[in-house]
């Protein structure tokens, strides 16, 4: 058995399911790129049959991505098979992770295929991908909760058909870890060619033990491959976070004894672009990532790690990625520190013309603000990314007037179709009067399902991320803005959502 656990990373595709979530083909390319720097051993960078969005997006990261495994999922039909291997085509180090699901209950409810019927179905199509590909992976969906001899009898099967991984996800986060453990241990045990393949876990989050089942799956069951996502992203409770399944590994060596490649120094890097492309905010006191990580506020607690940093912390935040001098540029920086930066941070940006632009709004920003902090870059980055052409809307010039005891009031200048259009409303408070004048000339209907803040650093100068949620006709999206004026930054949020409202496609949604 290796003592290499092998990091597959599916934050652009089980991640982007989270509501919202989804993300455009300049936005997967960059995270792929800061997963590369980080290391994963595989990046699954979505699900080709879905859409021809989704197609393009693996082909382009299949197509940039040279030190990671790039994978793309397909259902174990010829179809998406075919699909995924030639939206993979020009990658030379790429992977088909083909799925079905096995418990009882997804195939009568859910497929309405028999046992018998699912055993071919995966064996053929196992055998349709291997002739494709020499890497590729098996997912029973639902396996944990399957039945375990049936399952045993499908590994065994796609294992002899040319499968070198064969995942079993606890699709529904049912398992308890030893529990998890132990039904891997035994399922290895029953299939006589397990030694014929890695064994992979896939846990999600909805009992809160996604990172604890995945490492009971390893220890206990003997995996070598964990799916995980950055900021444990992902649909209903989330996925088995990466950066806790890593500096869990790490720093407890002594009980795992196993390596991972991973640069951790890169891991907040992943977080924060992570977050700020998909407008989820990291809750402060989350493992690894969280502002309050390594913060102290105990008398005691901070005693003690004045005395021997040991005392209190098990990691050294610099591991990860955090730094004690977080302020980088200021308004007298010059366009190539600020280039500089954008690569410590993980951005590339496509063309010159966005690096001209981004810069432009750093200047603008730096005008505004003396201090600028990694997480301001990021915002200003993420937010106007997209070249103005190709948004219906964008954000042009806003006031408000708000005094005690009046209704609030807004006038905002926006471009709709390349055309600027003012409009004005009421509201209930500046933000709401805000919102209220975008939706009276844009009328969308949709209804905002989340509205959301975050300071970006703890400054009182600090720029707020907003983040909006629209729900319109079965799509929901979410939007962000930042800027030191919040209600500017909600006025951007609500425009991005509606950007992506208007450019939104169908998505099929994936279970693994």
């Amino acid at each position: 058995m290796t003592d290499k656990l092998i990091i597959f990373d599916t934050t652009l595709r089980d991640g982007e399911q989270s509501p919202g979530a989804s993300m455009t083909r300049d936005e997967k390319l960059r995270i792929a790129r800061q997963l590369e720097r980080l290391k994963v051993d595989v990046i699954e960078a979505g699900f080709a049959a879905s859409s021809n969005g989704d197609f393009e997006c693996i082909q382009a990261i299949a197509r940039a991505v040279k030190d990671s495994t790039v994978c793309s999922l397909a259902r174990a039909n010829d179809r998406d098979i075919a699909r995924a291997a030639e939206a993979l085509k020009d990658s030379g180090n790429a992977r088909i992770h083909l799925f079905i699901a096995t418990s009882p209950l997804h195939m009568e409810k859910k497929l309405r295929m028999t046992p018998d019927e699912v055993f071919e179905q995966a064996k053929l199509s196992t055998r349709f991908a291997r002739n494709l590909r020499d890497n590729i992976e098996f997912s029973a969906e639902d396996g944990y909760r399957s039945d375990l001899d049936f399952l045993a009898r499908i590994c065994e099967a796609v294992i002899k058909e040319g499968a070198t991984t064969i995942n079993i996800p606890d699709t529904v986060g049912y398992g308890i870890p030893e529990l998890y453990g132990n039904f891997i241990k035994t399922l290895r045990e029953k299939v006589p060619n397990s030694d014929k393949a890695i064994w992979s876990v896939h846990c999600h989050n909805d009992l809160g033990m996604a990172v604890a089942n995945s490492l009971a799956g390893v220890k206990i069951g003997g995996a070598r491959q964990v799916e995980c996502t950055i900021n444990g992203l992902g649909e209903r409770a989330g996925n088995c976070s990466l950066e806790e399944v890593v500096m869990a590994v790490k720093t407890r060596k002594d009980y795992f004894n196993l390596q991972v490649g991973i640069d951790t120094t890169q891991i907040l890097a992943a977080s924060k672009l992570v977050s700020s492309t998909t407008g989820f905010v990291v809750q402060p006191n989350k493992a690894v990532v969280g502002a309050n990580a390594f913060a102290h506020a105990s008398g005691i607690h901070q005693d003690g790690v004045l005395k021997a940093r040991d005392t209190y912390e098990i990691m050294r935040a610099e591991d990860v990625g955090w730094s004690a001098n977080k302020i980088v540029l200021g308004k007298l920086s010059g366009r190539n520190a600020f280039k500089q930066r954008l690569q410590e941070l993980g951005v590339e940006l496509e063309s010159e013309a966005e690096t001209l632009a981004a810069f432009s709004r750093f200047k603008e920003l730096a005008d505004r603000k003396s201090e600028i902090f990694d997480e301001d870059i990021l915002a200003l980055v993420n937010t106007g990314v997209r070249p103005a052409e190709h948004e219906q809307y964008g954000f042009v010039s806003l006031s408000q007037h708000s005094e005690t005891g009046e209704r609030p009031k807004a006038d905002i200048v926006f471009t709709a179709g390349g055309k600027e259009v003012r409009s004005s409303a009421e509201g209930n408070g500046p933000v709401d009067a805000s919102l209220r004048a975008i939706e009276a000339h844009v009328k969308s209907g949709a209804e905002m399902t989340l509205y959301s803040v975050n300071a970006i650093n703890g400054s009182t100068d600090a720029q707020g991320e907003v983040t909006v949620r629209l729900q319109s006709g079965g799509h929901v999206v979410n939007g962000s803005g930042a800027d030191p004026d919040i209600i500017v930054a909600s006025a951007k949020a609500y425009l991005s959502a509606l950007n992506r409202l208007y450019h939104g496609g169908d998505r099929v949604a994936a279970q693994g």
